[in-house]
């Protein structure tokens, strides 16, 4: 008999899940709220570990075509002093590390998913479960039934609140967070991969992220914002001047912008219940400062097909999955929030502090801890 999962949420996360449990066997119905399935243009960091999982997948070669391999950078100051220009020594994080935009890695895995497993404008309300089987309900009155139900809706998961009805809203880092993507301005990087910029509670980065395209953020501790103030355009036009030439042509050029408050969740103590669960940012959301957001979220899919296909037992092999990979998530949360302390902090001693450390510390250390990082939160696949 061929079992039915219910995926609920078609962003990286849930197609990853489609891909991953149909190559275990199982037939996927993905819901997706949106009438049409789509990833803002935006950024995400796909170290080796991730290139690893979607080799797995069937899809690394196409998403290493639209993506870009960066190799020097620079760390500056607001005012473009340069403090350190390095080189990425090849091999140094066990593998090529990329940059690309969302829709590089979403179009690559919605075309290998296909459309006919996906339904879109369906809004999760809700699920019940009776026996083996989990019925998932529609806000317009439709329902569908399956064996698995994989909760890949997001921060603001419907599965995830049913599982935790009294859990409280995500939690706020002090980080208001401005991104943008931009396609024909390369030449204003000057031939690097990466600027990199630190101020006292400002963060920022410009990369290159395929062959045409830069993606770039500007971190602001949120007591550097006007009150009330999140329209990306003007917090731009306030920041800018303070910053040199570079970063004000990259930002100026581009169209595509959005403002956010960056937010996480406290760990929970499960993830699933009877034959329901939850799978990336609605399982662990973090914050971006760990560079694993999609890394995760692909590696969790990977470890619940696995589960899945080891036991028929859906309620043991989710049991399973979390002992696999709920405490390594949780270790990944506790990193993201460490590094947004230190990236965001305004006190001046601090400020001279991890300037400082920076400047002296070689790039191959930060390669070596970055592959630490992995390995805690479970990501290090090769």
């Amino acid at each position: 008999m061929t079992r039915t999962a219910l995926v609920v949420g078609a962003g990286i996360g849930g197609l990853s899940a489609a891909l991953a449990l149909r190559r275990a066997g199982w037939m996927v119905r993905i819901f997706e709220q949106a009438a049409s399935p789509r990833e803002l243009g935006f950024g995400l960091g796909l170290a080796p570990n991730a290139m690893a999982a979607l080799r797995e997948l069937g899809v690394a070669d196409v998403v290493r075509a639209r993506a870009y391999e960066p190799r020097s950078g620079e760390l500056r100051r607001m005012d473009g002093t340069v403090l350190i220009r390095a080189e990425l020594p090849p091999g140094a994080l066990g593998g090529p590390m990329l940059l690309a935009l969302r829709p590089a890695l979403h179009g690559a895995l919605l075309d290998a998913v296909g459309m006919d497993a996906l339904t879109p404008e369906s809004q999760a309300t809700g699920f019940t479960v009776a026996g083996d089987r989990v019925t998932l309900h529609l806000a317009d009155g439709r329902s569908a039934e399956g064996h698995l139900l994989v909760g890949a809706d997001g921060l603001g998961s419907v599965i995830r609140r049913q599982l935790h009805p009294t859990e409280p809203p995500p939690r706020r880092c002090g980080i208001v967070a401005v991104r943008g993507a931009v396609h024909g301005a390369l030449n204003h990087l000057g031939g690097l991969s990466a600027v990199f910029y630190l101020g006292p509670g400002v963060e920022s980065m410009l990369v290159r992220a395929s062959d045409t395209g830069i993606y770039w953020y500007l971190s602001l501790n949120d007591a550097l914002v006007p009150a009330g103030t999140r329209d990306p355009a003007a917090i731009l036009a306030l920041m800018s001047p303070r910053f040199d030439a570079t970063f004000r042509a990259v930002t100026s050029a581009t169209d595509d912008l959005r403002c956010d408050d960056l937010v996480d969740r406290d760990a929970v103590r499960f993830w699933s219940r009877n034959n329901v669960t939850l799978l990336g940012d609605a399982a662990h959301p973090v914050l971006p400062h760990t560079g694993q957001g999609a890394a995760a979220a692909i590696t969790d899919a990977m470890a619940l097909a696995k589960a899945l296909d080891a036991d028929t037992n859906v309620e043991r092999a989710l049991r399973a999955y979390e002992a696999e990979r709920l405490s390594k998530t949780a270790a990944l949360l506790g990193q993201g929030r460490r590094t947004a302390r230190i990236m965001r902090t305004m006190n001046p001693v601090a400020c001279y502090l991890r300037e400082a450390v920076l400047r002296v510390i070689p790039v191959k250390t930060f390669a070596k801890f970055y592959v630490r990082i992995n390995r805690r939160a479970g990501t290090d696949r090769t």
